[in-house]
């Protein structure tokens, strides 16, 4: 369950830090760090897991790569 690719950026709206894994469908947390939404965003991930196999839903297999940009 670690491959899960993880986004995690600073949202001016909500004036803190926003981590969100894309292959779990709104899984996602906000902190004041980007270390406190990683931290937050793990148990954000073990609840999500937890009711998807509790409920019977598949949890997907990771898939996410985000594009990599490469300039000259």
């Amino acid at each position: 369950m670690n491959d899960f690719h993880i986004n995690i950026f600073y949202s001016e709206e909500d004036a803190g830090y926003i981590a969100d894994i894309p292959d779990l469908d709104s899984c996602s947390a906000f902190g004041s760090t980007p270390e406190a939404a990683l931290a937050e965003l793990e148990l954000a991930k073990s609840a999500w897991l937890e009711a998807a196999r509790s409920s019977g839903k598949p949890i997907p297999t990771p898939r996410y790569r985000p594009a990599i940009y490469q300039t000259r």
